[in-house]
């Protein structure tokens, strides 16, 4: 009885530290109304709502709901470091596990160069957590489980996962070592970073992988000039994410895809969009394939390398799906961005139906961006 009286106080604690903070689900932009009884094709009305969603996301000056207070200025550093002569922690998941359960200020852990073999996972509690490596390419975080590892699924394969909000990562590497799986072998999925919670920044990192490389599960999120890397589905999830000024690279061995964005619903508002990103690796790489029926994702100022297949987009094997995805790309170059062979389902965005894209606006990012 009193371990359960425990997990009731938690989770009214934590419906109250939402409330407070303006953490919550993404509710940005119009809710589309019911289809009227008349004569207007799901396509013709799918084109309408995204028009006037386009407008009025272009008329904001400010965010619809309420302001996301981020705390910046840390409270308290903690130091990792292989040799414990020099820090305070020598993994990175022991240095989590010393915050409070319920975490409300700042904290940075500068993690030390070296190689941390191990598995971290950030409770949903433990908001603020900065993680900062010593460059991306000097502070490696590694593990190697995937779907297969029972009782794990590729949920729980993830080397490094968040579970809380304000996250931020700088300067380090998450690294899955499973490697490139075989064409058609099952239960190879083996995520290096998994984030499932709101108000996220990654500036700097590294994602090594193969097949689901960066689970993108949900929340907003913005990635600055990360490396990220994969075979198979490497970039996938239901957030709604920024991708600014990263390089996404391939690994696959015939055929790869760069996206599976999980939208399910018209009335989902998340989507992910590459904004001067380049893409190049081995293989040859669909833009994104389509896990949600109402998948999103859009790539604009983007260069593209020739190992793009040229229809650029894949359905899932679902025909209607045809119908309800938005995928786009906008003034994108290199040999792999001809849109000439594009399947007849994707678009070229015009300057206003980029417009949502292609800003910090696409994720509120002006209210709880402070870096």
């Amino acid at each position: 009885m009193p371990c359960r009286r425990l997990v009731i106080f938690y989770v009214i604690v934590l419906v109250v530290l939402l409330n407070s903070t303006g953490t919550r689900c993404h509710t940005k932009g119009i809710r589309p109304k019911r289809v009227a009884a008349v004569n207007m094709s799901q396509v013709a009305y799918s084109e309408q709502q995204f028009m006037k969603w386009v407008d009025f996301v272009g008329s904001l000056k400010h965010s619809l709901f309420k302001t996301a207070t981020n705390k910046v200025s840390p409270s308290r550093i903690l130091t990792v470091h292989k040799n414990p002569n020099y820090g305070d922690f020598t993994s990175i998941q022991d240095a989590i596990n010393s915050l409070p359960t319920i975490n409300l200020v700042r904290v940075v852990i500068k993690v030390h160069a070296g190689l941390y073999t191990e598995k971290v996972v950030i409770a949903p509690l433990k908001s603020y957590v900065t993680i900062e490596g010593a460059g991306a390419d000097a502070t490696v975080v590694q593990w190697g489980d995937t779907a297969q590892t029972q009782p794990l699924g590729t949920y729980g394969s993830a080397t490094f996962a968040v579970n809380s909000p304000f996250f931020i990562a700088k300067n380090i590497t998450f690294k899955n070592t499973t490697p490139v799986p075989a064409p058609g072998a099952v239960g190879k999925q083996a995520v290096a970073f998994r984030i499932s919670a709101d108000t996220a920044v990654l500036v700097g990192c590294k994602f090594l992988g193969a097949q689901d490389t960066l689970y993108d599960q949900l929340g907003r999120h913005y990635y600055k000039d990360c490396y990220i890397e994969g075979s198979v589905d490497f970039i996938f999830g239901s957030g709604l994410s920024l991708f600014e000024n990263c390089h996404v690279h391939a690994i696959a061995s015939r055929v790869g895809a760069v996206t599976a964005q999980g939208r399910s619903s018209i009335l989902d508002e998340s989507g992910f969009s590459f904004v001067k990103c380049k893409v190049t690796g081995s293989g040859a790489l669909y833009l994104g394939r389509a896990w949600g029926p109402f998948s999103r994702v859009v790539f604009s100022y983007t260069y593209m390398d020739n190992i793009i297949i040229p229809k650029g987009w894949y359905n899932w094997g679902d025909p209607s799906r045809e119908m309800t995805v938005f995928y786009g790309q906008y003034k994108c170059t290199g040999a792999g961005a001809k849109f000439a062979g594009r399947v007849a389902w994707s678009r070229e965005l015009t300057d206003e139906e980029a417009k949502p894209f292609i800003s910090l606006n696409f994720i509120d990012g002006t209210e709880w961006i402070t870096i």
